[in-house]
């Protein structure tokens, strides 16, 4: 198969094993409060905007109109937890030195803030391997919105369509790909999470198919 124009990553739970450091924060933050943080919470919580994190937040921990102090409570010590370590996730090395090898441009696009996004690929030294990095944070709307593969996609030159690939592990992240136009690859970070709106679906970034369908297989 034809290799595609770009490829475009999440973060959190697809590249890097990030759920895990965002779920320490969270957990964390509950427990100042006495609170226990829970599975269905994370569900809840996967992948969502900081808008739409902020209200789920607000809500389970009773502190209505609190959405943006709790938000930035937490970016505080999910940072704080990075410090402690990051592992790749499981065919994230192998797959993006092959894309580097044969010239295909690279996108990160996370609804993560920023400064995270950049520490995270920086500890485990995956900065070089990406062309572009966007966080849905400096867009107009975040995942689930298009907005943060259309830029992406802007910022590498290339038009947003099916010949750019997207892989995503949370149903927003799907949605947002889906919308752009974009070829999208589901590999779900966490047992209960279903990706239906994927075109193609995988158990993480190690499937052989994945390889074979972006025209990288030998």
């Amino acid at each position: 198969m034809s290799r595609p124009q770009a490829v475009l990553f999440d973060n959190d739970g697809l590249v890097l094993d990030t759920e895990t450091v965002w779920t320490r924060a969270e957990e964390r933050l509950f427990e100042r409060r006495g609170l226990a943080f829970t599975a269905e919470h994370k569900l809840e919580l996967v992948g969502s905007s900081a808008e739409r994190a902020g209200r789920i937040l607000e809500q389970r921990l009773g502190e209505p109109g609190r959405a943006w102090d709790l938000i930035e409570e937490l970016n505080a010590i999910v940072l704080d937890e990075l410090d402690h370590g990051v592992e790749a996730m499981v065919g994230a090395d192998e797959l993006l030195v092959a894309l580097r090898g044969h010239g295909v441009p690279i996108g990160l696009v996370s609804n993560s803030p920023m400064a995270f996004i950049r520490r995270s690929i920086e500890l485990v030294g995956y900065a070089p391997h990406f062309d572009v990095v966007v966080s849905a944070h400096e867009v107009a709307r975040p995942k689930p919105s298009p907005d943060p593969y259309l830029e992406a996609c802007r910022l590498l030159g290339v038009d947003a369509g099916p010949e750019v690939f997207a892989f995503e592990d949370s149903p927003s992240g799907v949605a947002s790909a889906v919308a752009a136009g974009l070829t999208v690859f589901g590999i779900p970070s966490l047992e209960g999470l279903t990706l239906d709106e994927a075109h193609h679906l995988a158990e993480s970034l190690a499937d052989a198919a994945i390889l074979e369908r972006l025209g990288l297989a030998r």
